[in-house]
Parts: structure tokens; C-alpha cells; sequence
């Protein structure tokens, strides 16, 4: 009888034993994927040895497609039918894509909340299903690498990703046949990657400009423990702006007019656009050779021409960098190095911006395209069970984006999980009723930083039913946030005395905007006070309703305790609440509120005293005690 073998604690699984997992880079320009081979975290090549795999997928007729290099090479005779940058497109509606998607036939799902889809010869196509066939040969590639097949994957996001866009690459990772073990945010990978194989501790800044999409995070390491102190960023900003930058200052040299280019013509120059950005990364000036209108053109384009036209673009990244530092409560010279993660990062004029922020050179000693796989492999590694000894165990403490919220009556947003609040994370806050007998409560979900629902955007709604009728304010109902380590929510409500509840996870609508995570935040910096006068307005309005609709419904109940002139007067002073309730003076309506309410004492103590007395009627002294 064959013996089973056990590893002792701490020991590594036999080789045989060991559960393959690979991380992946799922990138708006290039995608990789990256997994732990002897313990070494190293990128998968194809099988022509290549890392990198465009995020390209050319649709055919028959309906198969052609993913990668073999469809680039597509692009400039059928460029409707070849999908690039699709990322940017992930978690998006029809009307949210006029720019990013301009270049092709768009439609707007039937189903499905709203997400956009693309016509193809193929037939409609979601982005969920481009980015899958991109997954699906990451996936194939790193099984035919490893040798076996794979228990899982851990997928980059960016950290700004909303809701709707993680749970659309979740959505893709499982259409691809992947398990999807974690979604990580690309800063906090490369940092696992710089941190792991450098054993480096301190506070460490990770700048990450891709192809579409621009992150920056805060990263505190210490003794294996990766925390996450605030994260920022711009989601509609990436190396794909810089590209169309040089490309406007080619055709304005070369003297052609916008919209002379076909669609041929449109996705070569991208190409060699594409390829002139990176050439003057080493060389002073390029000359961009291109056809417009069936004439070949030539124009000299200057790295300080460059670097002039994409200045505004840089200076975003900066300015989200330093906003970043701020909510982590510290300064440059508290930070011990800056991570550069991203292709376009290797632009001189990004460099340069960045040592001035920081007041250092950033490090540069990993690929920077390469940085995200291997720290998601790292993370894949330990998720799949394969990590030995105590030497290499590690936390990660990943953090939200954006604050999640209840509204609250008045249509105020009230705060349940702060933003940048470590994943994963339960928060809960009670809440009471508006009205007497009040049976039921709507529970609106909302994520954004401002202050009113309205400024905010809207994730769910539930009901909570079977509340015990009770008088306003005596009912106490819990609400619980839970956000899981991929940043998905689900919500909860319950009743505290009868156990009534109810439950809801949230799965968003792909009708969310790429750029509205950073406009919720940029609003929410500019518009901070006129917020919270807004936020203070609404709260005296609701307080009016309150004390106007408790008031009459004290009179309707002992109206016989006054006198017919007091009850007329309180009458007025009611009257007087309802007149400026709906306006916008505050200090006027913060008054009437105290009129009434100091009008109504002796009323209050007379009932009072009406109620103990029908309280201790017919009882005996003894009774009492």
C-alpha cells in the first residue's frame, strides 16, 4: 500500500504538490501575466519568447478573433473590426464613451445595465467579452508554461476602478475560465514586487502611469505588512493622451486639416505616433513620417515640443500625487522612495516632474511594464497556499477609493466607510425612524465624497419591512457596510429589538463613467464648502419637519391641556416653520424652529404631567415604590 506524505508546518509542498496560480496585468495598451516558478516570480513569455501581449482583438466574419500581435497587424486594414484600449471602455455607458470609443460603431445593451457594446463583423461585442478573449490567452499561455492547469489568478485594477469596473473584470475573468483569487490594485502590486525583492521599509510612493488609466498610492512597509495610506489618481488619463498629443502637433506641422485622415490611415498614425512618443524618450527630435488624404507627410517633432504640448497632463499627475500625500498625512521629504509602474513613465518630462514632487529620483531598477505581473504573482503565490516559511509571510492592507454612504432624510449623503479605509472592511451605523408608526425604510446606497445623494452616485436601493410601529426616533435599525478584499460591497439593515432584516449584495450597473471617480473627488475638493452649507440647509430643513409634524401630532392628542389662544399661537408659530421651511435662509429657519420649540415647553411640561398622572391613577404608594 502506497504511503501519503505530509509536509511538516512551515515546509514548502513537493513539487508535484504545488498549486499553480498566475498573476496578470490586465492593461489598457499591453497585458502580461506573471507567475512564481521556483521560487521566483518571473514573466510568461509566448511562443515566439515574447512578454508582452497587446490588448488587441481583431474580430473576423466567422466569428473568431485574432488577439495580440496578430491583431495589431489587422488594425490598419480593418480598424472598426480591431478593438484597442479597451479598458477604457470596462464598466461604461453608450453615452460615457464619445471619445474613447469614436472610433467605433457603438450600441448600448438591451440588458445588463446599460454597458456599452461594439459592433463588430462578429456581431455586437460587450467590453467584458474583448477583455475575456485577452484573459482567456494569458490564461492558455501560462498553462501551456507551467505545464498544468491553473487554480486561480490574481487581476490588477487600477486603484481608482469603481464597483461597477471591478466587477466587470471579474465578469471577463470568469468568461475566460480563470478563477479570480484577488483583484489588486496595480500601485499596491508593484509595490509587493519592489518590496519583496528588496526587503525595503518605510513610507513609498508608487507613481503609475499606463496606457489609460493613472494611479498614485501611498504605501507604508513595514516587517512584511503592506499598508495602503491613501491612493489617488485620474482614470481617464494615460499614455494613450500623450500619444494623441503628438499626434495633433504632427498634423499640424505636416499642415493636415482634422478629419482628412480615413480610418486606415487614423489607426497607422496611432502606430506611429505610438512609436515616436517612445523614441523620444532617447532622441532629441523624431521625424513622424505619415499618409494623409493618399499624400505621404513628414514632420520634425522636438522632445521640448513634446514635453511643452503634454505639460498640462503631467501637471495632473502631479497635482493628484500631492493631494495624495495630503490624505496621507504626510510630506515628500516622508517619503523613501517613488516606484515608477507604467510604460509611459520612461518620458523624460514625467521623470523629471516626479524627482521634483518628491525632491528624489524615482527608482527605476524594475521593467516598469513588468512590475504589476510579477507583484501580482508574488500575491497569487501566497493566495494559492504555496508560500514556506515565516520568512515569507506577508500582509497586504489595501484601502477603498471612494467613501460609501446611506442617504439620510433631506437627501444627505451620511458617510458609512470612509475613503482610503483598509480593505477588506465592516463599518455599521444606526439609524431611527422620521414618523410615528413608521413600518418600513428605504435604504439608498451611494458612493462619492460630496455631501448631498444628488452630487453622489447611486449603487443600490432595498427595503427593510416588518419595522415594529413605534413613536419617531425609538426604532433602531443597524445598517452594516461590507466591502471584501476586491473592493465589492454588500449591505445590510436590521431591526435591533425585533431582529427584522434585510440584505442586499451590490452589483453595480456597467453604466458608470471611467473619468467619474476622479470627478467625484475633484468636486468634492472644490466644493467642499458650499457642501457643508448645503449639508447644514438640509439638516434645518429636515429638523423643521420634524418639530412640525411632532407638534401636531402633540395637539391632535392633548389639544384639550391649553387654552384656545395657546393653541392658536402654536398654531402661528407652526405656520411660521412651514413659511421658510423650503427656502434657502438658514438663520431664518434655524429661528422659527426656536420660536416654536420655546413656544411649546409649557405645552410639553403640561402633557408630561398629564401623562404621569394617568400613570399613577388608582395606584397605592406602596404600588409606586
Amino acid at each position: 500500500m502506497a504511503l501519503l506524505q505530509i509536509s511538516e508546518p512551515g515546509m514548502a509542498p513537493a513539487p508535484h504538490q504545488r498549486r499553480l496560480a498566475v498573476g496578470i496585468d490586465l492593461g489598457t495598451t499591453n497585458s502580461l501575466g506573471a507567475a512564481v516558478r521556483s521560487g521566483i516570480a518571473e514573466v510568461l513569455p509566448d511562443e515566439e519568447g515574447r512578454m508582452l501581449l497587446p490588448s488587441a482583438v481583431h474580430y473576423r466574419p466567422d466569428g473568431s478573433a485574432r488577439i495580440g500581435h496578430a491583431a495589431l497587424a489587422e488594425r490598419a486594414a480593418d480598424p472598426r473590426n480591431t478593438i484597442v484600449s479597451v479598458k477604457r471602455l470596462m464598466g461604461r455607458g453608450r453615452d460615457e464613451v464619445a471619445t474613447d470609443g469614436a472610433r467605433y460603431d457603438l450600441a448600448e445593451a438591451a440588458t445588463g445595465g446599460g454597458q456599452v457594446r461594439l459592433s463588430t463583423t462578429a456581431g455586437f461585442k460587450s467590453p467584458v467579452e474583448v477583455s475575456a478573449e485577452i484573459l482567456a490567452t494569458l490564461r492558455q499561455r501560462a498553462e501551456d508554461t507551467l505545464g498544468d492547469d491553473l487554480v486561480g489568478a490574481v487581476i490588477t485594477v487600477p486603484a481608482y476602478f469603481d464597483d461597477a469596473q471591478r466587477q466587470a473584470t471579474k465578469d471577463a475573468a470568469q468568461l475566460a475560465g480563470l478563477d479570480v483569487l484577488r483583484l489588486l490594485n496595480e500601485p499596491t502590486a508593484a509595490a509587493i514586487a519592489y518590496g519583496l525583492d528588496h526587503g525595503v521599509e518605510g513610507n513609498y510612493a508608487v507613481y503609475d502611469l499606463g496606457g489609460g488609466t493613472f494611479d498614485v498610492s501611498i504605501l507604508r512597509l513595514t516587517h512584511g505588512v503592506f499598508e495602503v495610506l491613501a491612493t489617488g489618481g485620474d482614470t481617464a488619463l494615460g499614455g494613450d493622451d500623450f500619444d494623441a498629443r503628438l499626434a495633433g502637433l504632427a498634423t499640424v506641422a505636416a499642415g493636415v486639416v482634422a478629419g482628412q485622415l480615413s480610418d486606415a490611415e487614423h489607426a497607422r498614425f496611432a502606430a506611429v505616433a505610438r512609436a515616436a512618443k517612445e523614441d523620444l524618450t532617447d532622441a532629441l527630435i523624431v521625424d513622424v513620417a505619415f499618409d494623409a488624404a493618399g499624400v505621404h507627410r513628414h514632420a520634425a517633432i522636438s522632445r521640448d515640443a513634446f514635453a511643452a504640448a503634454t505639460s498640462d497632463l503631467v501637471d495632473r499627475t502631479v497635482e493628484s500625487a500631492r493631494r495624495c500625500l495630503r490624505d496621507a498625512k504626510l510630506q515628500a521629504v516622508d517619503i523613501a522612495g517613488v516606484v515608477l509602474v507604467g510604460g509611459a513613465t520612461r518620458m523624460p518630462q514625467v521623470r523629471a516632474a516626479v524627482e521634483r514632487c518628491f525632491g528624489k529620483p524615482p527608482l527605476i531598477d524594475l521593467d516598469p511594464d513588468r512590475v504589476v505581473a510579477l507583484g501580482a504573482a508574488m500575491q497569487a503565490d501566497a493566495l494559492a497556499g504555496n508560500r514556506a516559511g515565516d520568512g515569507e509571510q506577508w500582509l497586504l492592507l489595501d484601502v477603498i477609493p471612494l467613501s460609501l454612504g446611506v442617504e439620510t432624510m433631506g437627501g444627505l449623503a451620511e458617510k458609512i466607510i470612509a475613503r482610503n479605509s483598509t480593505l477588506p472592511v465592516a463599518r455599521a451605523q444606526e439609524f431611527t425612524t422620521f414618523k410615528d408608526g413608521q413600518t418600513a425604510m428605504a435604504i439608498h446606497v451611494v458612493q462619492g465624497e460630496r455631501e448631498l445623494v444628488s452630487d453622489c452616485r447611486s449603487l443600490a436601493r432595498f427595503e427593510l419591512r416588518g419595522i415594529p410601529p413605534m413613536t419617531a426616533g425609538a426604532a433602531r435599525i443597524r445598517v452594516t457596510y461590507q466591502v471584501d478584499a476586491d473592493g465589492l460591497l454588500s449591505v445590510s439593515a436590521r431591526e435591533i429589538t425585533s431582529n427584522v432584516e434585510a440584505r442586499i449584495a451590490v452589483k453595480p450597473s456597467y453604466g458608470l463613467g471611467d473619468d467619474e471617480v476622479a470627478r467625484m473627488l475633484q468636486d468634492s475638493f472644490g466644493a467642499a464648502d458650499s457642501d457643508m452649507r448645503a449639508r447644514a440647509l438640509r439638516e434645518q430643513q429636515v429638523e423643521a419637519a420634524r418639530i412640525v409634524a411632532a407638534t401636531e401630532s402633540a395637539l391632535g392628542a392633548d389639544a384639550a391641556l391649553l387654552d384656545p389662544p395657546q393653541v392658536e399661537r402654536i398654531r402661528c408659530q407652526i405656520d411660521a416653520v412651514r413659511q421658510v421651511a423650503d427656502g434657502v435662509d438658514h438663520a431664518a429657519i434655524k429661528d422659527a424652529i426656536d420660536a416654536l420649540s420655546h413656544g411649546t415647553e409649557r405645552f410639553a411640561e403640561l402633557r408630561m404631567d398629564a401623562s404621569v398622572r394617568r400613570a399613577l391613577a388608582g395606584k397605592r404608594l406602596d404600588e409606586i415604590a
